[in-house]
């Protein structure tokens, strides 16, 4: 078996030393180093050769890269290097690396064109001042033979032990078996048409009821595709903690159930949550656990990759062991993990690790996406930012004098745009010249200050340097996927104001990231209707749907609808009194525990209120405004088996989806609500603009993100193919033909 590397990954893992040093990164955006690759190209001579594939063999190893620009006439081999600020400020480590790629592109050259000799030449782009800074040296092929055979060398023992680790890994899971003694009803259909999206190379929407084993049921079958297909890699991506806690667990399932399977699982864990020093800055002179670290962190990779679960407890435990950040250690680790779980953001972000990764290395990936149904509101998250007046105008007074001067050209032109909107609330075709230019310069002093001052550390300044970078980087994007807004409040000396570019749209930034999967499968309990997701996450053209059998039968549930009653909010005051009643006469049927779902805490409050009064003797709790997570477990702790009372809470909250009551512990949910999204502006400019993109602007805005709350909701009552219960959808609306379509179908609903 051979072991492909990129030629940067080989020099990373062989020529990187001394300190962790974020001082001078974040560097340019990627469409400025993109630009600045091509302005640099677009100097050179006629004959001029770009984007160079090269390609080289050591024992085992297959190294390949694309060198950045060659030119014949000069036999001058160039690696291109955008940067900000001041050049001397560099790490040494970081030179000392660049060179290490362009010696090791240098051979490779020479070996294909049979050259005896070549110029190398380390070409600094300034994005700033467009300047190009030259560092070159002459080197004869020889030497540069030398140099490569000594890189290859070095990483050579560790590619045979990643060949080995393969082939055993390899030859475990095509003999592995499912963990359990079967599978549950629904869960072999679904696992079936995980392999098979790996086995077609596709894209796959799998709608899938809650209680049939989703994480192991798609974890599996991808495993036993990693041996067959060839898959370097597996995602596993969730949008809560609770997502990747399952996810875990079912590696541990598969893992006891096969213990020869040398399988390494990571779990990636947020900066915020693994920093051990979060008030110091990333770099060796301020924390001790940066200073030395790609020289500790060899010794920290062997000794984590002797475990097979690396969840946060045990990369923490690693990386302390050795004095190394956690943080960091996960990232190198990730680079050697065969299934690695985290979040959403880790693949899909615009500067996802996992993404950039698999497009560096080349991998052959399979991408799982667990409660799909969050991935359209948490991709425009991603691609969108938000700026706060009030924060800057703060910072304006506490920020070092040397920055006062840029910071306060933001104001000014901040101001600018206030004073020239009357309303509130106003959407806008166009981004604002003067601001994002003055926005701009600030990031980049700001930037030029840190590197200039490595030992400064303020926090208030560095949250809007990230929060200006990110603004800066959806800018270079903008387009009909999204808006810009600016959003007014208080007035006078209280005046201030949000800016936002505010994703519609999504699609045009994941499309790329399901094309570089090899496969990938999004599943949920509510993925209806499938063009929705399918539209706003720009799935591929080829992408399977599958609906899984429900393993729930519709005597387990009755479903009532309430079609004497209006939850509309100008009927509010009025659904309270037949609202209350109405789950009174369910309670008294059948005493139990139960879930009440309204659309508002204020809504929720009224119907609380007025149910306590009429019902005194019913257990009544509510959820509250900003529950912390202690609160939350007490709020569910609340549903023991044997239990009665009523939870009062809003839907698309915290208890809406993703809590587990199985049994007794619910029985039924009263929903009182369509779950449609608030009628205000900025969700009227994302109706215009759906309607003009898919022609479907009240169903993409409101009717299908509403149904699915509900939907999700109602799954908390039926958990496992014992379970019994009972839901009421209170509104006259349910009765409408489109609205019972959305339903799931296995309910039962009443005159159907």
């Amino acid at each position: 078996m051979s072991y492909t590397i990129a030629v940067r990954a080989l020099c990373e893992f062989t020529a990187k030393a001394g300190d962790l040093d974020l001082r001078f990164t974040p560097s340019p955006t990627a469409q400025e180093g993109i630009a600045g690759h091509a302005l640099v190209a677009s100097r050179r001579d006629e004959g001029y050769e770009r984007e160079i594939s090269l390609h080289g063999e050591f024992g085992p190893l297959h190294v390949r890269g694309r060198a950045d620009g060659y030119d014949p006439r000069r036999n001058q081999l160039e690696e291109i290097k955008t940067y900000r600020g001041d050049l001397a400020k560099m790490p040494a480590n970081h030179r000392h690396l660049h060179w290490a790629q362009l010696k090791v592109y240098g051979h490779l050259l020479c070996a294909a064109r049979g050259l005896e000799s070549v110029k190398l030449a380390l070409v600094y782009f300034d994005i700033g001042s467009q300047k190009e800074t030259f560092i070159t040296e002459d080197a004869k092929a020889g030497e540069l033979r030398a140099f490569y055979e000594e890189q290859c060398g070095r990483f050579l023992a560790w590619a045979e032990q990643e060949i080995a680790h393969r082939e055993a890994r390899n030859e475990e899971l095509k003999a592995m078996r499912f963990p359990h003694a079967d599978f549950r009803p629904g869960q072999r259909q679904l696992a079936e048409a995980m392999y098979k999206a790996s086995a077609r190379g596709c894209t796959l929407l799998a709608q899938a009821p809650t209680g049939i084993g989703k994480s192991i049921g798609s974890l599996f079958p991808l495993l036993k595709a990693s041996a067959e297909h060839g898959l370097d890699k597996i995602f596993f991506l969730a949008a809560k903690t609770s997502g990747r806690r399952m996810a875990l667990d079912a590696a541990e399932a598969i893992q006891r159930s096969a213990p020869l399977l040398p399988l390494r699982v990571l779990e990636l864990t947020a900066r915020d949550k693994s920093c051990e020093h979060p008030d110091k800055a990333c770099h060796g002179e301020s924390c001790p656990l940066a200073a030395g670290f790609y020289d500790r962190l060899p010794a920290a990779r062997s000794a984590a990759l002797q475990r097979s679960m690396l969840d946060r407890a045990a990369v923490r435990e690693t990386a302390l062991g050795h004095q190394v950040c956690p943080y960091y250690l996960q990232s190198e680790l990730a680079r050697w993990a065969d299934v690695i779980v985290g979040d959403y953001n880790y693949y899909f972000d615009i500067s996802a690790m996992l993404f950039s990764l698999t497009q560096l290395n080349g991998w052959k990936t399979a991408v799982l996406v667990d409660e799909a149904h969050n991935m359209v509101s948490r991709a425009r998250k991603m691609y969108s930012a938000e700026l706060e007046h009030t924060g800057l105008r703060i910072l304006r007074k506490s920020a070092p004098e040397a920055l006062r001067k840029t910071l306060d050209r933001v104001h000014r032109q901040w101001n600018a745009l206030e004073k020239e909107q009357d309303a509130e609330y106003r959407g806008y075709a166009e981004l604002p010249e003067k601001f994002m230019g003055a926005l701009q310069t600030a990031a980049t002093d700001i930037g030029d200050y840190m590197a200039e001052y490595p030992q400064w550390f303020d926090a208030d300044v560095l949250n809007f340097y990230f929060e200006a970078l990110h603004f800066g980087r959806l800018a270079e994007s903008f387009g009909q996927h999204s808006l810009f807004d600016i959003t007014k409040s208080g007035s006078g000396t209280r005046a201030s104001s949000v800016l936002c570019i505010r994703n519609i749209v999504p699609a045009p930034f994941l499309k790329p990231r399901f094309e570089a999967a090899h496969a990938a499968a999004l599943f949920s309990a509510t993925l209806s209707p499938w063009n929705y997701y399918s539209d706003t996450l720009g799935m591929p053209e080829n992408t399977a749907w599958i609906d899984v059998e429900s393993p729930f039968e519709a005597g387990q549930l009755d479903v009532h609808i309430a079609g004497h009653i209006s939850t509309r909010y100008q009927h509010r005051e009025r659904s309270l009194a037949p609202i209350a009643r109405l789950m009174g006469e369910q309670y008294e049927r059948r005493p139990g525990n139960y879930l009440a779902f309204f659309s508002s805490f204020d809504y929720m409050d009224k119907a609380a209120a007025l149910f306590e009064q009429q019902h005194p003797g019913v257990p009544v709790w509510r959820q509250s405004r900003r529950m912390d997570e202690a609160e939350r477990d007490a709020f569910l702790a609340r549903f023991t088996e044997g239990g009665e009372g009523i939870g009062f809470a809003v839907l698309g909250g915290s208890f809406g989806e993703g809590i587990d009551l199985p049994g007794a512990r619910l029985i039924g949910a009263f929903i009182a609500t369509l779950g449609l999204p608030q009628l205000n502006p900025v969700n009227e400019q994302i109706r215009e603009r759906m309607e003009a993109i898919f022609g479907a602007g009240y169903d993409y805005t409101y009717l299908y993100p509403g149904l699915q709350k509900v939907v999700q909701a109602a799954g908390r009552v039926i958990r496992t193919t014992t379970d019994r219960g009972t839901v009421h959808l209170i509104d006259d609306r349910f009765q409408r033909p489109d609205i019972r379509a959305l339903l799931p179908s296995w309910w039962r609903l009443p005159g159907s």
